[in-house]
């Protein structure tokens, strides 16, 4: 009889745990969120399991998160902190780590692996010892590695998704077209690594024949920096058309940003406005690489400006270059994007290098001028990527 009664109590545990494995199953085609399905794996865990500890740890933002546990107190929680979790390759008995006083709390690691990077993992203890730790480890096994997966592929969707609306977003704020005639032409080189990147560039005609264009490199990367440049464009372009003198500009860009931002991102930036008629050229370096710019076959250099955009409150300093254009020049203006690119010898494609190929690219087309460039650089890197963002902005003016 007490036999009989044994095997009803395992075959109904058994029957309540696959009810549990099937709800979770369910949970999950339902799309119900993470905290929900942290919530479950823990009844399970408790409940139908009978675990009197347990703690879940996911990995969030590139360190270990515990997102679920029952048993333990939130001091010895704290403990966790300092654990090398990424040491288990494999479930492993932990009655060795007596030192740990977090793993001393637990008899089992399970970890959970995806594509042979670690996603998950679990630890459990509170075992008696007449229990059969082995199958109900097994089963734990299992169920923790359908709730890891479930929640990296949620957090692979979103990533996904937060790519789409960034690489969306992006190609909304670059330029459809750029100025292009006998007299001045813009062409531009836009490569982000990711698909989504920091760069930006930018021009706009704020009177006939007056325009102005500038390179700008905005620190993070993703939908943050794609948020952050969809502000700096709005920003931009609606300062620039209150006419405003470049100095007054810039300090103006410099304060929208940091408002913002609150001095933790920032960006370099090279700011140009030229007039077709006056043959004018004045710029600020906003803590940007100095552009190529190369008149008649001779170079020069435009470093004249200020410190970077929106880490400071007030730029201490701004100072406007300004340059007359007599005959024909070229202006390349980049992001490090270009001058980090390497080749298999690991020697840089540096400003030096560019000012070569521009001095002997001067009677180019600004299109053509760009073209050539992308195809010196893929003979350069020999097959090595690009190693960020790449942004080109080429000026060619023409007496």
């Amino acid at each position: 009889m007490a036999a009989k009664n044994k095997l009803e109590r395992e075959l109904n545990l058994k029957q309540l745990q696959i009810n549990s494995l099937l709800s979770i199953t369910q949970a999950i085609n339902n799309n119900v969120k993470a905290p929900e399905l942290f919530a479950m794996y823990r009844s399970f865990l408790t409940w139908e399991m009978e675990i009197k500890k347990m703690a879940l740890f996911i990995k969030e933002e590139g360190s270990w998160k515990c997102v679920s546990h029952e048993g333990i107190s939130e001091t010895v929680l704290l403990q966790a902190k300092n654990v090398d979790l990424e040491r288990f390759e494999k479930l492993q008995n932990l009655t060795h780590e007596t030192r740990d006083p977090f793993l001393a709390q637990f008899d089992v690691v399970i970890p959970v692996h995806h594509k042979k990077q670690p996603i998950a993992y679990t630890l459990i203890g509170g075992f008696e010892e007449e229990e059969d730790m082995y199958n109900k480890v097994r089963f734990i096994t299992t169920i923790t590695n359908i709730i890891a997966v479930a929640i990296e592929n949620k957090r692979l969707f979103k990533w996904q998704t937060e790519q789409e609306l960034a690489i969306n977003m992006q190609q909304m704020l670059i330029p459809a077209g750029l100025p292009s005639g006998p007299a001045f032409e813009l062409a531009s080189i836009y490569k982000p690594k990711l698909g989504v990147g920091g760069d930006y560039f930018d021009c706009i005609e704020i009177a006939p024949g007056k325009y102005v264009f500038c390179v700008a490199d905005i620190s993070g990367k993703g939908i943050g920096a794609a948020l952050l440049m969809a502000n700096f464009q709005a920003s931009f372009r609606s300062l620039i058309q209150q006419g405003k003198p470049l100095e007054k500009f810039i300090h103006d860009l410099n304060i929208g940003l940091y408002q913002v931002t609150g001095g933790d991102k920032f960006l370099t930036l090279f700011l140009v406005e030229y007039s077709v008629h006056t043959r004018k050229l004045r710029y600020i370096n906003g803590g940007h690489n100095p552009p190529v710019f190369v008149e008649d076959g001779k170079k020069y250099d435009l470093e004249k400006g200020c410190t970077i955009l929106g880490a400071f409150r007030e730029l201490p300093n701004v100072e406007v270059g300004e340059k007359v254009i007599s005959g024909n020049a070229t202006i390349c203006i980049y992001t490090d994007g270009l001058t980090d690119t390497r080749n298999s010898a690991g020697d840089y494609f540096t400003g030096e290098v560019l000012g070569e190929f521009a001095t002997h690219q001067a009677s180019r087309s600004a299109s053509l001028f760009n073209d050539n460039l992308l195809e010196t650089l893929d003979e350069f890197r020999e097959g090595q990527d690009f190693p960020d963002d790449l942004t080109v902005l080429t000026c060619k003016i023409s007496a």
